[in-house]
């Protein structure tokens, strides 16, 4: 017999879990994969579309991000799902019960829109130390590239995940360079509560664009895959198919994880088009191309302070998103191809693991010292993106409903059918982005 996600809310002989620690204590606790997951969904390059969708369109863009946010939550969460229910991360799954040519396009075409992500990270965290301090940014480029996937080969997991949520704070940096704009408050509430559709191409280029930074295929494999990781460095733990006695615990778990995550998430990315609205826009500076542009700009309109506050944050969000895209990368090949994978094995029990890592960001480093502007590439890669989101999606609804792979934990009701909402608004925003580049 199979269950459903309301069978699974409270079911007769599930027992409940040992008592954890109440309190603010307890429920930072509780914040995991998911909350880095958000976090890292405001990358530079992210915050470069956020920017320069308040720039554009000033206030009134601020409602897609609602619309957004149970879309995300929903795709994260059955994401996420999938990595505690099957120990096995998105690419592990598919590896076991789909066709290998299916996953092997996938799997290129991630490590293809991950690595120039990587790039554009990190160019738009040179170019905000740049500015801040000055000096030479091809070698701020080959630090931040460094430091950033050595981190993750030599640090041990327990310590470098809790460097990882750390880093989260970084972007509270943007709340900060809100309260040096001057925003009319009441015309940003009413962007936020009321849609207003713009009928010009560029509003609906912003949509897609909006849409397309915030629901990403590195985002899924990330947070399956680092549930699966907790569960597997946990003795105390197996894949809840095979011992599912707190699951609804577990779940209650994932879904507050993923919801403060993704809460989070938007909160910023509201924070960095207000700002922008408040003071780009506001100015008629509305030609902002990327993050370390947009810090630059708000010297004049909003002071040194706002724009320093800004690029810091840039910084500290790419530090947070450059380990996530190698990271997710290298989950995908090496549980594709049955490596041993994980951030809590030695750099020497998983060699191949960590040499897609190393390789991912090594060429994200090196492209920009090539004639392409890692920027500029940032904009394919957002096709590529686009495109491999929507069958990763479907491939991802049809898993959570085979009890080969989640045994009796199907999810379905509302969950089910918001991720499945989740999926079509995507597919639209595919054929939208086509349909603009005719």
């Amino acid at each position: 017999m199979t269950h459903t996600e309301q069978d699974i809310d409270t079911p007769a002989e599930i027992t409940a879990p040992p008592t954890k620690q109440g309190g603010v204590r307890g429920f930072l606790q509780t914040l995991g994969p998911g909350l880095i997951t958000g976090a890292a969904d405001d990358d530079p390059s992210g915050i470069g579309t956020y920017s320069q969708a308040g720039a554009q369109l000033g206030y009134g863009i601020s409602w897609t991000m609602l619309l957004t946010l149970p879309l995300m939550v929903a795709i994260q969460e059955i994401s996420a799902r999938v990595g505690r229910v099957t120990g096995h991360g998105i690419a592990g799954n598919a590896c076991r019960y789909y066709p290998a040519s299916i996953l092997n396009i996938v799997i290129v075409l991630l490590f293809v829109a991950n690595t120039v992500n990587i790039a554009a990270d990190l160019a738009a965290m040179a170019d905000a130390l740049k500015l801040l301090i000055g000096g030479p940014g091809f070698v701020y480029v080959v630090v931040f590239g460094v430091v950033s996937v050595s981190a993750q080969i030599f640090f041990d997991y327990q310590h470098y995940s809790a460097v990882l949520k750390w880093l989260t704070l970084s972007l509270f940096a943007y709340v900060g360079a809100l309260a040096f704009a001057h925003v009319a408050w009441g015309q940003a509430l009413h962007g936020l509560v009321v849609p207003q559709i713009q009928w010009k191409p560029e509003f609906f280029t912003t949509l897609v664009a909006i849409l397309g930074t915030t629901i990403s295929p590195y985002l899924f494999f990330w947070q399956a895959s680092q549930e699966a990781e907790e569960q597997r460095i946990d003795d105390h733990k197996e894949p809840l198919k095979k011992q599912g006695a707190h699951a609804d615990s577990e779940f209650r778990r994932i879904r507050v994880d993923t919801i403060a995550g993704m809460g989070f998430s938007t909160l910023i990315a509201l924070a960095i088009i207000m700002t922008a609205a408040a003071t780009l826009h506001a100015s008629g500076k509305t030609d902002i191309e990327t993050s370390a542009q947009a810090a630059e700009a708000l010297r004049p309109v909003a002071g040194a302070f706002a724009e320093i506050i800004f690029a810091l944050g840039i910084i500290g969000t790419g530090l947070l998103a450059v380990p996530v895209l190698a990271g997710s990368a290298a989950y995908a090949i090496g549980e594709g191809r049955r490596w041993p994978v994980g951030l809590a094995r030695k750099p020497k029990e998983a060699v191949s693991f960590y040499s897609v890592m190393a390789l991912s960001a090594g060429i994200g480093i090196a492209l920009n010292f090539t004639p392409i502007s890692p920027i500029a590439a940032l904009y394919w890669s957002a096709v590529v993106n686009g495109v491999l989101a929507v069958p990763v999606m479907v491939l991802l609804m049809v898993m959570v409903r085979r009890t080969d792979v989640m045994g009796q934990f199907l999810v379905g009701g509302g969950l089910y059918w918001l991720g499945w909402l989740s999926t079509a608004a995507m597919a639209v925003c595919v054929v939208a982005m086509f349909a603009g580049m005719l």
